[in-house]
């Protein structure tokens, strides 16, 4: 699956409690997830390479990608076809000559500075707008609105109207069922999710409720 064509992103643990890692990601490509990543700081690394092994097969399966969250040494070791990284991570630059050839390096923006910048980065394959909502999963990270998503999308529309395109990107951040309409509406294509697909009680059901809010 090329990035391009990809929509619907979801950010998953290792379901410690439920124990149905194997289940649940498949259960999720299923309902129309086209991107997990494996983001989970508990996990020693032997650990998180045995959960990628099972990520990458499901994907392969599904023709969908899987993506490893901040380590570019596991995503060297694994062949991860995704890094995400953070404003203060490994650089895009030094992170990509980890990746295997086609590896695409995905970057986390909080500002419109940081936006522009990943929109001008040539090591940045994709990048996410957020938090738009505050969100328990990145504790201390202030939550930006709606308006950053809005400044993509200009950004987006301005390429647009001189013939050039902007790489993907995805709003991030508290979004689920309930408001993905509102994120849509300020001009996002792509979204990334947490808990409106893992805490859901049928992961699959809740990945295509929400893959149908999105554009084709």
């Amino acid at each position: 699956m090329k990035l391009s064509a990809a929509h619907l992103y979801l950010c998953t643990d290792s379901r410690p409690q439920q124990k149905d890692f194997d289940a649940f990601v498949d259960a999720a490509f299923e309902g129309g997830v086209d991107i997990i990543q494996l983001r989970d700081k508990s996990l020693e690394a032997a650990q998180e390479l045995e959960l990628l092994s099972v990520l990458r097969a499901s994907a392969v399966a599904h023709g969908k990608l899987w993506s490893v969250n901040d380590r570019a040494d596991i995503a060297a070791v694994s062949g991860a076809p995704v890094l995400h990284v953070g404003q203060r991570d490994l650089p895009p630059a030094l992170a990509q000559q980890f990746l295997h050839d086609g590896g695409t390096i995905g970057l986390s923006t909080h500002s419109p500075a940081e936006v522009a910048g990943a929109a001008a980065n040539d090591d940045v394959g994709y990048f996410c707008t957020g938090p738009v909502w505050a969100t328990p999963t990145k504790p201390g990270r202030t939550a930006v609105g709606l308006e950053l998503v809005r400044e993509a999308a200009r950004l987006e529309a301005d390429r647009a109207r001189e013939g050039l395109a902007l790489k993907p990107w995805f709003a991030i951040g508290g979004i689920d069922l309930l408001n993905v309409e509102e994120v849509v509406a300020a001009g996002a294509a792509r979204v990334v999710v947490v808990r409106a697909i893992t805490e859901a009680d049928d992961p699959q059901e809740a990945a295509a409720k929400l893959r149908a809010q999105l554009p084709a």
